[in-house]
């Protein structure tokens, strides 16, 4: 079957969605486990393989499994997680500046991590009190540099580093952040045995780098007693709450001498990005798609996923490429709470693509179903395991299978093995399904 002359398109990226074999969800994956009657009719009408979102080997960050997904290399194109996270929450990035990842973090005061995300609790509004502090302080005015923290969401923000002597900072520092090693402009996901706190060092010879990586190791041993003795935290210890003691920071960017190239421009399609979190903002603003901007998950679960249902068809019938973000399965993956990630799928089927699909003409449409990077329950971080990729609708021939969606049926799918590259190929047509 030739698929129709125009069409529109949709890549779908459940974060975090790949997963393994699980003893709460019966020796399956919480993917395999749920209860998923609309993916497993489009595995029936589509195809099922399973892609390596960027390489054997690496694990992933999102924002380079989306850059990957998007038909940009992640190492050479991305500007750092700093930057796209800054971009997601408009901070005014000027030339020489440097951003940075940031997590509010608990440590035992001597460097090691005993929660990298303060045990999930911590409230946006604590981290905003948080952050103030912290910018109030200008812990960096004697290295010349402004220091600034915007909280995002939650435990998350951004640590912007703007020179006030006009000598421009370098993002070539590595990682304090236990969890992750920088590999260009990727981050990729690191498993330590005891987490503590690294030394921040300088990855080339310049003396702009140098600079920079002293600059923040002396920041953070500066915020440490300050933290400790923040309200917020007082208040964190009295209701028997971790506290948030220590920053992890990771990726650091700076803003491109030159834009990438614009998705329209590379794929000859214009875009738009529905998206719940910064930094996916911040990619889509980086490569010049809509930004449909819906913020985090709010507590009514089914309300919002479908509300993102008829934002994505919404888009439809405006853009000729559409891609949706939905964050709902990483936070359990990291947590290690396969019932949670299983009931979260289950939702994702039943309130986001439910009312997706009801009425969906497929023979107009072509959708592509996949995940930014596994995050397996039982291993409580990312890993480079291969994720399930789903493709189905208009010009692409029905596999008849009467599979549950998850992980062995796209081991096994039709569509075989793939890379992330692959993707958008795959989903615009340009390469055929059929190996």
């Amino acid at each position: 079957m030739d698929p129709p002359r125009t069409f529109s398109a949709a890549l779908v990226v459940l974060d975090g969605l790949g997963d393994r074999p699980h003893p709460a969800t019966g020796g399956r994956s919480p993917v395999h486990a749920a209860a998923t009657p609309n993916l497993d009719r489009l595995v029936r009408e589509g195809q099922l393989g399973q892609i390596v979102v960027v390489a054997p080997g690496v694990a992933p960050e999102s924002d380079a499994g989306v850059f990957a997904l998007l038909g940009y290399d992640p190492v050479r194109d991305s500007p750092g997680r700093g930057v796209l996270e800054a971009l997601g929450v408009d901070v005014p990035l000027a030339a020489g500046d440097v951003a940075l990842r940031l997590n509010f973090a608990t440590g035992d005061g001597a460097g090691r991590i005993l929660d990298s995300r303060v045990g999930r609790s911590l409230s946006t509004r604590e981290a905003q009190e948080l952050a103030a502090a912290i910018t109030a302080a200008d812990l960096l005015a004697d290295e010349r540099i402004r220091a600034e923290v915007r909280a995002t969401v939650g435990h998350r923000g951004v640590l912007w580093l703007h020179p006030t002597d006009g000598r421009p900072l370098s993002p070539e520092i590595s990682n304090a952040d236990p969890f992750y090693d920088k590999v260009g402009g990727m981050g990729q996901a690191r498993r330590p045995e005891e987490p503590r706190l690294r030394p921040v060092a300088a990855l080339d010879g310049s003396p702009e780098a140098a600079r920079t990586a002293d600059a923040v190791n002396r920041l953070l041993d500066r915020v440490a007693p300050l933290l400790t003795g923040h309200p917020v935290n007082a208040r964190r210890a009295l209701r028997g709450q971790r506290i948030a003691n220590a920053l992890l920071v990771r990726n650091a960017g700076r803003p491109p001498a030159h834009p990438l190239p614009a998705f329209a421009e590379r794929h000859g399609r214009r875009g738009a990005a529905l998206t719940e979190m910064p930094v996916e903002r911040g990619i889509a603003r980086v490569l010049g798609l809509e930004d449909r901007y819906v913020g985090p998950m709010g507590a009514d679960r089914a309300a919002g996923y479908r509300e993102r249902a008829r934002i994505a068809r919404e888009l439809l019938t405006e853009f000729p490429f559409v891609y949706v973000h939905l964050k709902g399965p990483d936070e359990p993956g990291h947590d290690g709470d396969a019932e949670a990630k299983r009931s979260i799928v289950e939702a994702i089927d039943r309130e986001f693509f439910g009312p997706l699909l009801d009425g969906l003409d497929l023979g107009a449409v072509r959708l592509a179903v996949t995940a930014d990077h596994a995050t397996p329950a039982i291993a409580k971080g990312h890993t480079d395991d291969p994720v399930p990729f789903l493709l189905v609708g208009a010009g692409i021939p029905p596999s008849g299978r009467s599979e549950e969606f998850g992980e062995p049926a796209a081991a096994r799918g039709p569509l075989g093995t793939r890379s992330g590259s692959d993707v958008l190929r795959l989903l615009f047509g340009t390469v055929p399904p059929d190996r």
